[in-house]
Order: structure tokens, then sequence, then C-alpha cells
């Protein structure tokens, strides 16, 4: 693996488990990496003083395939399935309907809190954004629907797929192997003592890089059933 590959694996990776913290409804991570089993949250903050959230809708994207639901105590979940013009093909069978939309309900997140609903899918293995229209329903009656361009006051929620940076035959696990594998290096080789602020910056972005690593191989390492 180059150091430039190595460079731009930390970086993203670094980047998929410190997104920025936003007052309206998100998915989280904002960037996943092409072709994996990923857990991601819609991540619901109460923006209100003076009403709670009492319903969440989310629209999923049409490429998004083997969907789960995490549990959420106190909710319920209602899911509306929808059939595919063109099914997806993946592990030699053919997909012709995916998850459309999902709804929790019947719970209650107060002014000034924010409620995490989980759920896994295949991500797709090719590039690009995927988008998530969100709705949400208050108390007084208010819906706030989540689904206008990044750029404005009610942006859906959106997610980079992004592709590591793999060499030919290379799988996932690898790829973060290699990484974390040289960034250790890089650490343990840089000065013990230094008074250049460039290596504490390094040294400081080599820890939060390998702390990104270890919790992004749990996410991906199949789980026994």
């Amino acid at each position: 693996m180059t150091s430039k590959k190595i460079l731009a694996g930390a970086v993203m990776l670094t980047a998929l488990l410190t997104g920025t913290a936003h007052a309206h409804v998100t998915v989280q991570p904002e960037e996943a990496p092409a072709g994996a089993f990923f857990r991601f949250v819609v991540r619901v903050p109460n923006e209100k003083d003076n009403a709670s959230t009492t319903k969440v809708g989310v629209e999923f994207p049409e490429n998004l395939i083997f969907t789960s639901f995490q549990p959420k105590p106190g909710w319920q979940r209602e899911v509306e399935m929808k059939t595919l013009d063109e099914p997806i093909e993946a592990f030699g069978a053919q997909i012709d309907e995916v998850v459309g939309s999902v709804t929790w309900s019947g719970g209650t997140i107060k002014p000034h809190e924010f409620e995490e609903f989980g759920f896994s899918v295949r991500v797709p293995e090719e590039p690009g954004t995927l988008e998530f229209k969100a709705y949400q329903t208050y108390s007084d009656g208010e819906v706030v629907e989540w689904t206008k361009a990044a750029d404005a006051d009610n942006p859906a929620a959106h997610v980079d797929v992004v592709a590591l940076p793999a060499e030919e035959g290379q799988g996932q696990l690898s790829v973060l192997a290699d990484v974390k594998q040289q960034l250790e290096s890089m650490s343990r080789e840089a000065p013990e003592v230094s008074d250049d602020a460039g290596t504490a910056l390094l040294l400081g972005g080599v820890g939060t890089a390998l702390g990104a690593i270890a919790l992004l191989v749990a996410l991906l390492r199949p789980r026994k059933a």
C-alpha cells in the first residue's frame, strides 16, 4: 500500500466517526465504505422548547438491501416495502423488494433530548450519495419535513458512500489492517520529545485514526448468530 493511499484511508476512516454535530434529523455516520454491511442510526433531536417529538418517519433510498432494524423500547415500528422496477442482483439472487420507508411512533422525545433509531443495511457497491428524507411530528401537531437540499434550512439526511483505497484482491478488513499497521509504525518512529507543533498534530491525528479504525473493524466484522 502506498503512503498516499494509507493517508487517504486514514483521513476517510477518521471522518467516518467524527461527523459534525447538527440540530436536525441525520443518519450517522455520514460516510460509509462501499459494499459493506454497515450499521447506522437515525439521530433525532427535539428542537422545540414546548413540545415533544412523538413520531419519526424516514424514506429509504432504493439501492439499499438486506435492511434490518434494531428494536427500540417504548416505540412501535411500521415498515413499508417497495417493489423495484429493476431488481438488484446480490450474492446470486435477484432482489425486487426493498424497504421504502419506516415510521417510529408511540414514544416521546422531550425538549432538549434526542433519540437514535438503529438499522443495518448492505451499502451499495458504487460510491455516491444516499438520501434519507425524514418527517418529524411534534405533540403540538406540527410536522417538520427534513427533505430539502443540503444547504437548505430543513435538509434531508445524506450519507456518502466511499470506496476504501484497496489494492487488487484486498478486502475491507485487510485494508484497515494495513492502514492501522502503517499508522502504528509512524507513531513509533516519531520523536519521543519534540517542540515541533507539526509532530504533535501528526501524533494526535494518528491516535484519532487508530481509534476510528478499531471501531470500524468492530462494525464491519461479521457477528456470530
